[in-house]
């Protein structure tokens, strides 16, 4: 059994004071709906985890009840940090499922091939992350201000989201960042940190992130094109 956590509890706050980023309309509807229908509408995952900010869960309700979202699904409260909120939904997660697909609320434009492939990625290796390989020219700045060096860019890559694993893997992975009191930005550091490899998907597709203003056009494109 193949299952998705969409996390869904940040409050974005780089794209404004009072600003709530996932309610957004681009091509017409919310960012979020656009995410869940993704997940929705793929054959590969058989439920959801939505993880909510308290408090949010009637307005989620209604875009289910509204667009007719129909795969089992269900809401859980968020934490304080984005790997409280992923180990809320974990918790969530059905007894049968095998593999687990997280993926940010904020990013509508994921691909059904994107998302089938990270699934097969985990199921072989263990763990599996959507990334693209750096092709800007990336510096170094120890004030914001100068440039301090160049980083060599040849072995970077961006990673995104779907990172979809094992359950049992994720679960030991984020224990263990308990266990220490870490904080980490991500599901994949948690897998470095006991040593689980990783495995990259390349994103053949755009598929950014709403996080600043000006995303917001790019990412309207994007979906309308997928629309037609």
């Amino acid at each position: 059994m193949n299952s998705a956590i969409i996390v869904a509890a940040g409050k974005g706050t780089r794209m404004g004071p009072s600003v709530d980023k996932l309610f957004l309309e681009v091509a017409g509807r919310p960012v979020v709906l656009h995410t869940w229908q993704r997940f929705n509408d793929v054959s590969c995952i058989d439920d959801i985890v939505i993880v909510v900010r308290d408090g949010m869960q009637s307005a989620f309700r209604e875009l289910a009840g509204r667009y007719n979202l129909k795969k089992a699904h269900r809401f859980v409260p968020g934490g304080a940090e984005r790997q409280a909120s992923v180990w809320n939904g974990l918790e969530a997660l059905s007894s049968g499922a095998e593999i687990v697909a997280i993926q940010d609320a904020a990013r509508p434009a994921t691909s059904e091939t994107l998302i089938a492939a990270t699934i097969a990625a985990a199921r072989e290796t263990g763990a599996a992350v959507a990334a693209q390989v750096v092709t800007d020219t990336i510096k170094e700045s120890a004030d914001g201000k100068f440039i301090a060096r160049t980083v060599d860019r040849s072995r970077l890559w961006a990673v995104q989201t779907p990172q979809t694993f094992r359950v049992e893997v994720i679960r030991r992975a984020l224990n263990e960042v308990r266990r220490r009191g870490l904080q980490v930005t991500d599901d994949t550091a948690a897998c470095e940190l006991i040593g689980q490899p990783v495995q990259l998907v390349a994103a053949v597709e755009p598929n950014p992130k709403v996080t600043l203003p000006g995303d917001l056009a790019y990412i309207e494109m994007l979906l309308r094109r997928s629309q037609l």
